[in-house]
């Protein structure tokens, strides 16, 4: 039966089927649940035939880990920003292919060793090729191995290389041929250019298309002029007369229609006129030509039936633009000079142009226009189009060739990048042997006397703590920032969530400074911003009821100190207030008030309390004597049980409810909110929760001075206690008869 290979789409891509005798599977027990163990070329080629419910994770993000970024962008075939386990397996499926043994993968190569790849097919071979071909380029001919960086540089290997495979060709490309190189100069110029491999910029197909399409559209609206007469009148005077014309139609009609109104009412011709309020209006404006007061006025003096003046008495906000209409339409079309123009010369002029009027709206390939129309001829005549497409489909030509080239610096990062990955993928094997970091691991953070390894990037903190906070693992978010050489802040920040896995949340709170270590070893400023709060240690459970009980006593003790002292401080300055009011009133101050005689003692209102009173200490003394009766009369090893007993019923509920969140915790909801797939319940038990975070100690064989000069004195309450419980065993012994039946 075939097993079926599609990607996101649905889109089948392989289908491999079940080999008769399947592919012995290696696992290791971590987490709490079984993870796959990738040791050789033959785990490899299986891969894609394992159960993809036994992969550890099925999609990451491409950012936000400590891993290489164009490895991770090569695999990511479809560029959403995640890895996918179909991506993953492709990428696994073509490294196979590619080199002679698979197990060359695990041998840690940092380059790319030549005789690794398979030459024995097509794909192999151009391989090797380009990889003989970079190393040549860069006059490392002899070399037997190549490494990423050097196949990624790609300045140093087309630097001498014109035709490279892109479809992109500079003007260079063109050679001795001038002409040609300068058509694509022009073209880059209007339809924009694109970088080359080989490092300068150039054009390729869609801009010569474009930019020849244009030409052919812009030069055939021309041929249409020329072949219409009517369409150009003056030739290629034409346009500038239209032009004058189209920006003066406006105002000529509103000109010739008021000498309309005129000649209906004459009264009306003062009225269209601007008059003295007008002038008076902007008389204190700055009147430069073409103000726009100025030029909202009429063209000329408004009088019944009267022609525009082309000279003298126009708007000098207008008057370039009339002399403009004058000697580039008037003149040339109505034959003469002329000191006005009529109304129906200005019609007549209007129709006269009409053609050209409606030819400029149909222009196309305006962007070839700034070129002119002989240019643009020329071009054509020369047969640069031509020329430009040969270049073009020469160097596109190459791209098989140039595209093994780019296929070297992937093989050379998946031979060094690909198994690291897996194992940090299909498996969590980095992160739960402890022999290295994971690569969602981004560093290390310093805090309150501890260091914790589980840091991970974190873009939103609030949106993240939601989905985080199902993990049972107490976070810090941590706002980073990295100060540069001159200790002043730069623009690197970043925001981690850091897992504290032992120790207490004593000192830990929001505001806390510490120091965090990136995987390069850069020290940033870290500062708490937020914290999700769940059990750390069993220790921090034993201690917590005592912790609350310490704290309530303290905080209602601290309380009642602040009421008296309050009480007081308000009695003392009523006090000192009516003394002083009294002294400024120039009263003596008053004798001291004499207490009032205290009444006389009621027997009978008191006997109540007295007996409640008499009954809560009798009740209390009973309890303890009942308490130390039953604890004395215990066998001497059944003293310390007790002791231990007492202290678990008091700290056993909480220990018991912290064993059980520690047990659960997570690292999967830790992962998906900040974009994983993880597959599995990855567990984090309490003893390799406890190595994830380590507390400050001193180093083996230090030494210790226990004598501290600053100490405060302490008070003797081992001999105060021990005195106590000496005293408590005589009076029980006197009390139950003990002393007489042993001495008797």
């Amino acid at each position: 039966m075939a097993e079926a290979q599609t990607d996101q789409s649905g889109t089948r891509l392989a289908e491999r089927p079940q080999p008769e005798n399947p592919h012995r599977w290696r696992f290791f027990r971590a987490g709490g649940f079984d993870q796959l163990r990738i040791e050789n070329g033959e785990d490899l080629k299986h891969l894609s035939g394992l159960d993809q419910k036994l992969w550890l994770a099925l999609s990451c993000p491409v950012k936000g880990i400590d891993f290489d970024r164009r490895t991770l962008e090569l695999i990511d075939a479809d560029k959403d920003g995640r890895i996918r386990a179909l991506e993953l397996l492709n990428a696994v499926h073509w490294a196979c292919h590619m080199v002679r043994d698979a197990n060359v993968l695990f041998a840690g190569h940092s380059e790319l060793p030549l005789h690794a790849i398979d030459d024995s097919h097509e794909d192999g071979a151009r391989v090797v090729a380009s990889a003989r071909r970079i190393l040549t380029n860069i006059g490392k001919a002899e070399a037997s191995v190549i490494s990423p960086a050097e196949a990624a540089d790609v300045g140093r290997i087309f630097g001498k290389t014109q035709f490279n495979g892109d479809g992109v060709v500079p003007p260079s490309a063109a050679g001795d041929d001038a002409d040609t190189a300068q058509v694509m100069k022009d073209i880059m110029k209007l339809f924009g250019e694109q970088p080359d491999r080989g490092g300068e910029t150039g054009i390729g197909k869609e801009e010569a298309d474009a930019f020849f399409a244009a030409l052919d559209a812009y030069l055939a609206w021309w041929d249409e002029a020329l072949a219409k007469p009517e369409i150009l009148p003056l030739g290629e005077g034409t346009l500038p007369a239209v032009e004058a014309v189209q920006k003066l139609s406006a105002k000529l009609d509103d000109y010739f229609f008021r000498c309309r109104l005129a000649a209906y009412d004459p009264v009306a011709g003062t009225a269209l006129n601007a008059d003295d309020k007008d002038f008076a209006a902007i008389a204190d404006n700055d009147l430069s030509v073409g103000a726009a007061a100025v030029a909202a006025f009429p063209l000329a003096r408004i009088e019944a039936e009267r022609p525009l003046p082309l000279g003298q008495g126009v708007n000098p906000a207008w008057a370039a633009d009339v002399a403009r209409l004058r000697d580039a339409a008037v003149a040339p079309l109505l034959e003469g000079e002329r000191g006005t123009l009529s109304e129906a010369e200005w019609r007549d002029l209007q129709a006269r142009l009409a053609p050209a009027m409606d030819w400029l709206k149909r222009k196309t390939g305006m962007l070839v226009e700034p070129l002119g129309v002989s240019r643009l001829r020329a071009i054509r005549q020369g047969g640069a189009q031509q020329k430009i497409v040969a270049l073009i489909e020469r160097d596109a030509a190459l791209a098989p060739e140039f595209e093994a080239i780019a296929s070297v610096e992937t093989l050379a990062l998946y031979v060094r990048d690909l198994v690291p990955l897996l194992n940090n993928f299909v498996a969590f094997k980095d992160f739960y042997t402890r022999r290295g970091k994971a690569i969602f691991q981004v560093g290390t953070l310093f805090i309150d006397g501890r260091s914790c390894d589980l840091c991970i990037a974190v873009d939103d903190p609030a949106k993240h703590a939601t989905l985080a906070a199902l993990s049972r693992i107490y976070l810090l978010y941590c706002d980073c920032t990295r100060r540069g050489m001159d200790g002043k802040p730069t623009n690197e920040k970043m925001t981690i969530a850091a897992a504290v896995t032992a120790g207490d949340a004593d000192q830990l709170m929001v505001g806390r400074n510490g120091v965090f270590y990136d995987r390069s070893g850069h020290d940033w400023d870290a500062v708490v911003t937020r914290i999700v709060s769940h059990p750390i240690s069993i220790r921090e459970a034993f201690w917590l009821p005592f912790k609350k009980v310490g704290k309530f006593v303290g905080e209602q003790v601290e309380k009642f100190a602040a009421a008296r002292s309050k009480a007081n401080e308000q009695q003392m300055t009523t006090q000192l207030l009516q003394t002083g009011t009294q002294a400024i009133a120039g009263q003596p101050a008053p004798a001291p008030a004499q207490a009032a005689p205290p009444p006389a003692f009621d027997a009978g209102k008191f006997a109540g309390i007295f007996a409640a009173i008499g009954l809560a200490i009798g009740a209390i003394g009973t309890a303890l004597a009942s308490v130390v009766t039953g604890f004395l009369n215990l066998a001497w090893w059944q003293i310390p049980l007790a002791v231990i007993g007492v202290v678990l019923l008091i700290s056993g509920p909480s220990m018991i409810i912290a064993a059980m969140k520690l047990r659960q915790r997570n690292l999967g909801p830790l992962l998906d909110a900040n974009g994983w797939a993880v597959n599995a319940r990855a567990l984090i038990n309490i003893p390799f929760g406890g190595s994830l975070t380590q507390l400050a100690k001193l180093p083996p064989g230090s030494e210790r001075a226990l004598t501290d000069p600053y100490a405060e004195k302490r008070q003797p309450w081992g001999l105060y206690l021990f005195l106590g419980i000496l005293a408590g065993v005589a009076l029980a012994g006197w009390r139950y008869g003990w002393w007489a039946r042993l001495f008797g």
